[in-house]
């Protein structure tokens, strides 16, 4: 059995086979050590670089966005591989820590493990770039991956799992791809029983992420889960309005709108919303379709955004540009909407298409609180020309990552967390806390002299014990 483009519908069985030879294959990754994997992603790394093109074209054949868009993804990921490769030996290496006044008997040090085999289950709207977040640096953890692509983009999966091996060599079976349909990856996560991984990194939809936290519970297996966003920018009088236009035109209609943490929601104080409506008219009008972006990658998305749109203008919504004739398969036109009720279907839920709602506030109080209404809390985004207000308003909003004069500015940082929370999902990728994710912290105490008073030893007499417990009771009190 294969999918439509002829890639294997691995089964349970076929998952647990990938997932023992990941595991045999970590064994010895584990015992390179940290600079041994580092110089060996770095190969890996150089290798993908010189491919980028059969990677840009095979994402271009399988999602339908433009190459130039493919190119980029690529380059996001290098970056990412990068960093994860160049930090991990400094991130989740063994340290010294603080022992406290109570243990300075005691020599204290942390170190992070690699937790063996981690299952990546992938999405479809950066089928490279998304993934790598989670296999890099688990790869750089010192774990071996099981990868299950969408049944959208497996072509894409099982050249990342080649190219590793091509690579090298010593190491062709650390990244496994398991292509098929959903329940390829409902086995990865153990609903057919323990597919033998010891953490999944899930991207996908909310509705799809319970599942697979079912299914990982029943092994009390962890789960990381992205689960997409609804992310709002927010415009202060004081914008630089044409800046914030083109940068709501690029975050709202990039990709067709297929990143979740794209922009579906625009809050701009009313001095400047007119302005600002006008701006981002203008820009997406300019846009060509086909060129700008793709198609919808997964056609029956086409329903959600027309049902989001249709229901917006029954709920009063002013279609500031397109509307549902615009939204003409294989790629919609760009829409704007304005004065869309916060109760709708196009506020309050992801609408995954080039769509993208501006509604006026009094004032940027207002704003912070519809923005942080939504039962998403992936990304945000707040333009001023006042810098420190800005970061304020960042500091405000509970997304897990804010851009200040910028959309997405925090994608291309690698040194930065990714994450959110409520229906955005848990649990953070990239940065330090991205490599921690994939590691389990060992802690290690080594006895360098004997206390004045052992309070671990049943020879030690009460009543000593008694007056340093008192003796520590009162440092406490007072300090």
């Amino acid at each position: 059995m294969t999918t439509g483009t002829n890639h294997p519908a691995h089964t349970a069985e076929d998952v647990r086979a990938a997932v023992a030879r990941a595991r045999s294959a970590g064994r010895s990754w584990a015992a390179l050590g940290a600079r041994e994997r580092r110089a060996a992603l770095l190969r890996w790394k150089r290798a993908l670089a010189a491919r980028a093109d059969e990677f840009a074209q095979m994402i271009a054949s399988e999602t339908g966005k433009p190459v130039h868009d493919a190119r980029a993804e690529v380059l996001l990921t290098l970056v990412h591989l990068d960093w994860a490769a160049r930090n991990a030996r400094r991130v989740l290496g063994r340290r010294r820590v603080p022992s406290g006044l109570l243990s300075v008997h005691q020599r204290a040090t942390l170190a992070y493990r690699p937790l063996g085999v981690i299952g990546v289950i992938g999405p479809w709207n950066y089928p490279l770039y998304t993934p790598m977040g989670s296999i890099g640096y688990a790869l750089a953890a010192g774990n071996a991956v099981v990868f299950k692509p969408s049944e959208l983009t497996p072509g894409v999966g099982a050249l990342l799992a080649r190219s590793l091996g091509e690579a090298l060599p010593d190491h062709a079976d650390l990244l496994q791809a398991v292509t098929g349909p959903g329940s390829t990856g409902a086995a990865l996560a153990g609903a057919e029983g323990p597919s033998g991984v010891d953490k999944v990194a899930f991207t996908g939809s909310p509705g799809t992420a319970r599942k697979v936290a079912a299914a990982c519970a029943a092994t009390l297996t962890p789960l990381l889960a992205e689960c997409g966003g609804k992310d709002a920018v927010l415009v202060a009088a004081d914008a630089d309005l044409d800046a914030a236009a083109d940068a709501i035109v690029w975050g709202a209609m990039g990709n067709a709108g297929q990143t979740c943490a794209g922009v579906e929601r625009v809050y701009a104080v009313e001095s400047a919303h007119e302005a600002l409506c006008s701006r981002i008219v203008s820009r997406a009008r300019a846009l060509t379709p086909g060129e700008a972006y793709g198609p919808l990658t997964l056609s029956s998305q086409l329903d959600v955004v027309e049902r989001h749109v249709k229901q917006a203008l029954v709920d009063g919504a002013t279609a500031r540009l397109g509307g549902p004739d615009a939204l003409r398969a294989p790629v919609l036109g760009p829409v704007v909407l304005s004065g869309v009720p916060e109760d709708s279907p196009a506020v309050t839920e992801e609408t995954f298409g080039p769509v993208v709602v501006v509604n006026p506030v009094r004032d940027m109080d207002e704003a912070v609180e519809r923005a942080d209404a939504s039962a998403y809390s992936l990304g945000a985004a707040v333009f001023t020309r006042d810098r420190a207000a800005g970061v304020a308003l960042a500091e405000r909003l509970g997304s897990g990552a804010v851009s200040v004069n910028s959309v997405l500015g925090f994608a291309a940082i690698p040194s930065l967390p990714f994450g959110g929370a409520g229906e955005s999902g848990y649990g953070r990728i990239h940065g330090e806390e991205g490599l921690r994710a994939f590691a389990a912290p060992h802690s290690v105490t080594v006895r360098r002299f004997a206390p004045a008073v052992d309070l671990t030893s049943f020879a030690t007499p009460r009543e000593k014990v008694a007056r340093a417990v008192e003796l520590g009771r009162r440092l406490h009190a007072r300090f």
